[in-house]
């Protein structure tokens, strides 16, 4: 079990992305546990936009689904990424669906275990 005070994630404002209302709900829960702020969740692309208009400065990274109804979560990626913010995708897809630009981007293939959730969000 990892602890809050263990985890590199206490008191850190992370933004969730997800548009299936339980993953998000269970990402949230995990992230707080793990001692985290969440902003969010969004999800669509334009809530997360929205997010990161508001919150950008604010925020310590986030947790990207690639597809939100439909829809590729990308435009979110990039007005992080312009904003210094790092993410992660956490995602059904092979790396070989992830455009170019952002292949060496951390990913966590779904369902998301809190060890690799706190590891991966550990940001440099």
């Amino acid at each position: 079990m990892i602890e809050r005070h263990s985890s590199g994630l206490q008191g850190r404002r992370l933004l969730v992305v997800e548009d299936e209302y339980i993953v998000a709900a269970y990402l949230a829960y995990e992230l707080e546990e793990l001692g985290a702020e969440v902003i969010g969740p969004a999800g669509t692309v334009e809530e997360a936009l929205q997010l990161v208009e508001s919150e950008g400065s604010r925020l310590d990274g986030a947790l990207l689904d690639i597809n939100l109804h439909g829809l590729r979560v990308y435009p979110v990626a990039d007005a992080l990424a312009a904003r210094g913010v790092p993410f992660i995708f956490a995602t059904g897809y092979d790396v070989t669906a992830i455009p170019e630009a952002f292949r060496g981007v951390p990913r966590c293939e779904k369902p998301v275990e809190k060890a690799l959730l706190a590891k991966s969000l550990k940001f440099r």
